[in-house]
């Protein structure tokens, strides 16, 4: 609702239900899940000596119930009663943000929440419970980020902001049907800044991103010795890293050609993740490499735009060897994957267009170990990845 030309309010409902079914070789979880919650602000602009302000203030809140039950599971059959519980989180929050835009040159943003979470739970099965509550301190988010327009071509930003994220009620009462009250909520403070340059002609584009993240009370996946999965505080993590992403136009589109383009893109990242100050089972990890991330990835691709909406697409995907437990004494091997894709775009039918496209995902037939099972018991570790495999698609819009 705009108030003036200058200030309006905005008010916005959302809603999620979930009605799940697992029968997983442990158990058979059903599990209901809904969501509902409302976010309102008021909305100010205003002009000035050329600066232009923009300021938000509003409130959220959203609120989850959950009920979970656990059966056992006889070929895919729910059987007899082993768990059920129920959940409700509710998780609300006030915000400012307040942006500056100076001569089209600078731009400044201030900001910062005032975080509130809970939760309630109640056992009906094996033991019943009355419903008990659980109050999280409340937190504080501020952010201060800039970006300067150096020239026309080139940008540079920065930013300082602390991050903040509750367990989950997925990771409060996760598959071992334990509602686990000892788990804390993650927090840590994010610096980052990068660069940004685009030619003149628009050929070549590049964005390069630093950033620091020194993360506390990290929640983290385990399972026990019957790969039932649960979640623990894994102390903190320092997180050091590097994005890069580059795009050339080999040849810039030119309708009046057979090949009318070639795109070359490009994206690096360099992941410095470990772990800080982290014990557990009597055991030391501080220092070691943070379980499940590759230190290295790189993508590359080619699109190759042909006449008439034909077109090819050629990707490479390297990924370096992934820690797969907190010892780091286990690890995924590194992997080369590649990707071939062909279509065609923007064929009329009538009043209809369509797009038809085939491709081949793991070209070169590797073998590779993808969705790895983290810190598994018994040496678990690894899920085979598929083989070459094949796909097609078609798209219509009307």
């Amino acid at each position: 609702y705009n108030f003036t030309k200058n200030l309006k309010h905005v008010i916005a409902l959302f809603s999620s239900h979930t009605d799940f079914k697992n029968p997983f070789i442990t158990n058979y979880e059903k599990r209901k899940e809904q969501t509902y919650g409302l976010r309102t602000f008021l909305e100010f602009d205003a002009l000035k000596q050329n600066v232009k302000y923009n300021v938000q203030a509003g409130l959220e809140s959203a609120n989850t119930k959950t009920g979970i039950q656990n059966f056992g599971n006889v070929q895919g059959l729910p059987t007899q009663l082993s768990a059920s519980d129920d959940l409700k989180a509710h998780q609300n929050f006030a915000f400012l943000k307040l942006n500056f835009d100076v001569k089209q040159k600078l731009l400044i943003e201030l900001s910062s929440s005032l975080n509130f979470f809970s939760y309630d739970y109640q056992s009906y099965f094996p033991i019943p419970t009355g419903e008990q509550h659980r109050n999280f301190k409340t937190q504080l988010m501020p952010k201060l980020g800039a970006s300067y327009l150096i020239d026309s071509n080139f940008t540079f930003r920065a930013s300082v902001s602390k991050g903040y994220s509750p367990p989950t009620l997925a990771e409060v009462r996760s598959s071992d049907n334990i509602i686990n009250n000892n788990l804390q909520a993650e927090a840590g403070w994010n610096y980052e800044s990068g660069l940004r340059f685009q030619s003149k002609n628009k050929r070549f584009y590049v964005d390069g991103t630093v950033f620091y993240f020194n993360l506390k009370d990290a929640i983290v996946r385990r399972l026990n010795a019957n790969d039932v999965e649960y979640f623990i505080n894994a102390g903190g993590t320092k997180q050091l890293g590097t994005e890069l992403q580059t795009n050339l136009w080999l040849i810039k589109k030119q309708k009046d050609r057979f090949l009318n383009g070639l795109l070359l893109r490009n994206s690096f990242t360099y992941s410095h993740f470990k772990f800080d100050d982290f014990k557990n089972a009597g055991s030391d990890f501080s220092g070691n490499r943070l379980t499940g991330v590759p230190k290295h990835t790189i993508v590359s691709s080619l699109e190759f735009n042909f006449v008439k909406g034909v077109y090819l697409f050629v990707q490479h995907n390297y990924t370096s060897a992934i820690p797969l437990n907190d010892a780091n004494t286990v690890f995924s091997k590194k992997y080369h994957l590649a990707e071939l894709k062909a279509g065609i775009r923007d064929v009329k039918v009538w009043k209809a267009i369509l797009a038809f496209s085939f491709g081949v995902n793991n070209l070169f037939d590797q073998d590779y170990s993808l969705g790895n099972d983290l810190n598994a018991a018994n040496g678990r570790y690894f899920n085979p990845a598929m083989k070459r495999n094949y796909y097609a698609g078609l798209s219509v819009s009307l």
